[in-house]
């Protein structure tokens, strides 16, 4: 029989939700960084075998929403819930086992298997510390199996995956068996561009950026993109482009290597940067970009 099922990751924001996708992916499917926020969609990452499929979703940190795209990314983490076979609700050793409880709640009510991921565990100084964690999400979600891990350090995630496979339901594969994501090509250079705004920019620029392709042409040796930057204020428009263009230039640098490095082949980044005044609460233009509302 061959099997086959969506692994389904949720969880508060910054616990390690992307590093652990692309450390059973074994590629690099989400992009990674410090600050909250920063996995706005639900990805897929296809892992294939010759007998087995498995289908994770990463979706963005749990939260309560401030803003028309902040609903949409709640969707996202929400309909995690909705089609999971197997649903890895993964923690930190850090955050308040009650953070978000309306969320927790909604995990307690599943049916499908859930592995409640303690992430970080390296963070710990001793035994007892993880002991007392155990025992407190236990309480919260008694019908979890509780598996300590570190994804960064990947600890324990060759356990985690054997339970995964045991779990996963008998299905034929759901995509193509060479398939390795439900995204399109430019999905990922959106995603390369916004990774480095996030590392390069502070406060609230990052929040306030969104990034979509404009035109990928592609040749045999070469991809010609045209990416357009959008933020809400004319005085974000400045601090993006920088003084002389030194900024967005940076980005530009940053990014195209980083593109290069995905596709295998020499690309030409074209960047520019415009004003849509508080696009994050319009909801036509966020269905523009991708997102999704009830």
């Amino acid at each position: 029989m061959h099997k086959a099922g969506f692994v389904n990751i949720v969880g508060n924001p910054n616990v390690g939700k992307s590093t652990l996708m692309n450390s059973l992916v074994g590629e690099r499917i989400s992009i990674i960084t410090s600050k909250a926020q920063t996995t706005r969609h639900r990805i897929m990452g296809i892992v294939n075998t010759e007998d087995m499929q498995i289908v994770y979703s990463d979706t963005p940190g749990v939260l309560s929403p401030n803003y028309k795209l902040q609903e949409s990314m709640l969707n996202f983490s929400r309909s995690a819930l909705v089609d999971a076979d197997i649903l890895l609700y993964v923690t930190d050793v850090v955050e308040k086992p009650t953070k978000n409880q309306d969320f927790l709640n909604r995990v307690a009510e599943q049916t499908v298997p859930v592995l409640l991921l303690i992430n970080k565990i390296d963070l710990l100084k001793d035994q007892k510390e993880l002991e007392r964690l155990v025992e407190e999400w236990h309480g919260l979600l008694p019908n979890a199996e509780i598996i300590p891990v570190s994804a960064q350090y990947k600890f324990n995630l060759d356990y985690l995956l054997k339970r995964i496979q045991e779990l996963l339901p008998d299905s034929p594969p759901f995509f193509e068996k060479d398939s390795l994501t439900d995204k399109p090509a430019r999905f990922f250079v959106t995603e390369i561009v916004r990774e480095k705004i996030l590392q390069i920019y502070d406060k609230e620029i990052p929040y306030a950026v969104e990034v979509a392709v404009e035109q990928f042409k592609e040749d045999d040796m070469h991809i010609h993109i045209m990416v357009v930057i959008y933020v809400e204020r004319d005085s974000q428009k400045g601090i993006i482009i920088g003084k002389g263009g030194k900024a967005l230039k940076k980005v530009g640098t940053l990014a195209r290597k980083d593109i290069e490095a995905f596709f295998q082949k020499k690309v030409y980044l074209e960047l520019y940067v415009k004003v849509e005044k508080d696009w994050r609460n319009k909801e036509s233009k966020l269905k523009s970009f991708g997102y999704q509302f009830d």
